[in-house]
């Protein structure tokens, strides 16, 4: 991508508000053997017979790994649509190729010795920069571009949603295993990803786009960076697209929750935008207040304490949803977006299996039922459906 400072701030200023795009990672497994195998360029081939699949998919690092993008959608409802339409595409193909997809955060028994890096320019250059780190990140995520029109107001979004990420990482926690065993985590993926990769987690806050640029330019002209998508951080301004684009989500292995979380994160870019052009005063948090957060989100999810940053005491992770629906009330009626979450997230529904006598191999094939019925369509329907809400019914 290119590194045309002058050419992204004329991005934002062509951007529309609220415009919306999904980005979601899937694993390719053996059906047999639920492992990951090396199918992304026969996928990508096959997908040329079907030109809106083919113009949507893309490689992620590593070559049992493929992703779709639904483009850029009017709004939520037309990204979901469009993403929905790509989902039963996608998995129809891997059905007649003889691949499943599976969607959680991490992979919980494939080696990551075994996986191989695509061969292309950029992730070749991702491979030879950072060796082990990246041979080691076999992770999957949900990505939500959000348009912010103007380029310092998408700065101050991305400032103000910085003690937001931990909270919305706790609600997707998605990967409690890895290596064939229960790491403890709930989001095994942000420790390997987000607490590994340079230029990762959460960024600093920089108040305006000539500040942000600045770092980006010294980031350019020190060679740190070639492109921009060497900063890999939890939440950033989109060079190409004008938009804000959060990235701290585990992917989810049902098609609700991605479409649900989706939701909540439009709804949290729009009400940063709207706070910020009603001058809503915001406590410009350091750094190491905000990576406490981070620590209990991955370690704990839902099951634990998160943080009060501004008070300085804690609160039940159970009550995370509900401030992060409080605090969007306004945007979220003005732009019809519903959301519908179940009680537990991912990573505790996936160690209940465990709890319930079954080997990581069957829990794993569970929840792999629940992802190839729902995003394949064979359920249908969209996620989010209950205005503000959890849903009383979990899969699982």
């Amino acid at each position: 991508m290119e590194l045309d400072l002058d050419t992204a701030r004329a991005a934002f200023d062509a951007s529309t508000d609220f415009t919306v795009g999904l980005e979601e990672e899937f694993g390719l497994l053996d059906p047999e053997t639920l492992e990951l195998v090396p199918q992304f360029e026969a996928l990508r081939d096959a997908a040329a017979a079907d030109p809106p699949l083919a113009a949507s998919i893309s490689g992620e690092l590593i070559s049992s790994e493929i992703e779709i993008r639904s483009g850029r959608g009017a709004d939520l409802a037309a990204a979901h649509a469009a993403q929905q339409d790509l989902r039963r595409r996608l998995f129809a193909l891997a059905a007649a190729e003889g691949v499943e997809l599976s969607s959680t955060g991490t992979h919980p028994f494939s080696d990551y010795r075994d996986q191989s890096i695509i061969q292309t320019e950029h992730y070749r250059r991702v491979e030879e920069g950072l060796r082990y780190v990246a041979w080691r990140n076999n992770t999957f995520s949900l990505h939500v571009h959000v348009g912010v029109r103007g380029a310092d107001r998408a700065v101050a979004v991305c400032d103000r949603l910085r003690p937001v990420l931990p909270i919305l990482l706790a609600i997707s926690a998605d990967s409690p295993f890895l290596d064939g065993r229960d790491t403890g985590l709930h989001s095994a993926r942000t420790q390997i990803f987000t607490k590994s990769f340079p230029r990762c987690g959460v960024p600093d806050p920089f108040g305006d786009w000539a500040t942000f640029g600045d770092y980006i330019a010294l980031l350019v002209a020190t060679r740190s960076i070639v492109e921009y998508t060497q900063v890999w951080w939890s939440i950033r301004p989109h060079f190409a697209f004008g938009t804000v684009e959060v990235r701290i989500c585990d992917a989810q292995f049902t098609a609700a929750e991605s479409d649900a979380l989706a939701a909540l994160i439009v709804a949290c870019v729009a009400q940063a935008a709207r706070d910020v052009d009603e001058r809503v005063p915001a406590a410009e948090l350091p750094n190491r207040l905000i990576e406490e957060n981070m620590w209990r989100a991955l370690r704990y999810g839902l099951d634990g304490e998160l943080l009060d940053l501004e008070h300085g005491r804690t609160y039940p992770a159970t009550e995370a949803l509900p401030r992060l629906l409080q605090w969007t009330a306004p945007m979220r009626a003005e732009l019809g977006i519903d959301v519908a979450l179940p009680i537990r997230n991912g990573a505790q529904r996936q160690r209940a299996l465990l709890e319930a006598d079954m080997s990581l191999a069957e829990a794993f094939a569970t929840v792999q039922a629940q992802t190839s019925e729902t995003y394949s369509g064979a359920l249908g329907g969209p996620a989010a459906t209950a205005v503000g809400s959890r849903t009383r019914e979990e899969t699982l």
